[in-house]
């Protein structure tokens, strides 16, 4: 299992009321195989026997039904109490699960809400940008003068500003910015080294819909992940489109959790 960098997506999982119904749901959208201690609620999620995400039972049905992405962190202590300083909110302080690693989970400037991960015994991923893998996050956002900083002193991202057709437009003072992708520390900015992204919630959108984290799964082919979706009992709420990077679609689960899925157009970083 190879080890992530400070700050690089690490893991998903996604908050279900209903535990069994998940595991038919992903196990026949994306052929994910199942692990479970015993008693225990939630299920380890594998892509060809290899650790792609985790589905857990809501502990509360308050609770939002929804996935959730996970920062590597080498000192977590160290990034919650940066999240404070530069204006996020911590929602749950460090604790250790088990042997594996130290988790917490924070929320940025606009209320968007993600899960920091010390990795002990588990690193996180065993696969990614495979199909039936995690492949890209993306922040949604309504305040990108606030968010933008914040991940860059919390995290040390660099950003990419791109507008609506996916072209750099650092050069271009008019362009409309709309869409930043993030590079780690000590990398060259850019798409091909970018690990996620910020978009920013419109007018377009319900004035309720609060800040979130979009998990995106790489798959062979969006069209039919899509058409799939719906025969499982979940729904289509973005049909697939092209986008610079290959063909995406955003979809609910059979419970209401919304991810994407992106038919990528060449082998992602």
């Amino acid at each position: 299992m190879a080890a992530f960098a400070h700050s690089a997506p690490c893991w998903a999982d996604v908050q279900l009321s209903d535990l069994e119904a998940g595991k038919r749901f992903y196990g026949g959208l994306f052929g994910w195989t199942f692990r479970a201690g015993d008693g225990m609620p939630f299920a380890d999620a594998f892509s060809g026997g290899r650790l792609v995400a985790a589905l857990a039972a809501k502990k509360d049905g308050r609770m939002p039904t929804t996935w959730g992405v996970y920062f590597a962190t080498d000192d977590i202590r160290a990034t919650v109490a940066a999240i404070r300083e530069h204006g996020g909110q911590v929602i749950t302080e460090p604790v250790r699960a088990g042997r594996a690693g130290i988790v917490a989970q924070a929320a940025d400037p606009g209320g968007a809400v993600f899960g920091l991960w010390q990795p002990e015994e588990r690193e996180g991923f065993e696969k990614q940008n495979e199909p039936g893998s995690f492949c890209w996050t993306e922040v949604y956002t309504r305040q990108p003068d606030r968010v933008d900083p914040f991940y860059e002193k919390v995290f040390g991202f660099r950003g990419t500003d791109l507008d609506e057709t996916g072209h750099d437009v650092s050069d271009d003072a008019e362009a409309l910015v709309d869409f930043r992708m993030w590079s780690p520390e000590g990398v060259e900015p850019g798409p091909d080294t970018a690990i996620g992204g910020r978009s920013v919630i419109t007018d377009a959108f319900p004035a309720e819909l609060p800040s979130y984290f979009l998990v995106y799964f790489a798959v062979a082919d969006c069209d039919a992940a899509a058409e799939l979706t719906v025969r499982l009992g979940g729904r289509v709420a973005q049909p697939p489109f092209d986008i610079p990077y290959g063909r995406m679609a955003v979809l609910h689960d059979d419970q209401g959790a919304v991810f994407a899925v992106l038919q990528p157009t060449k082998l992602l970083p």
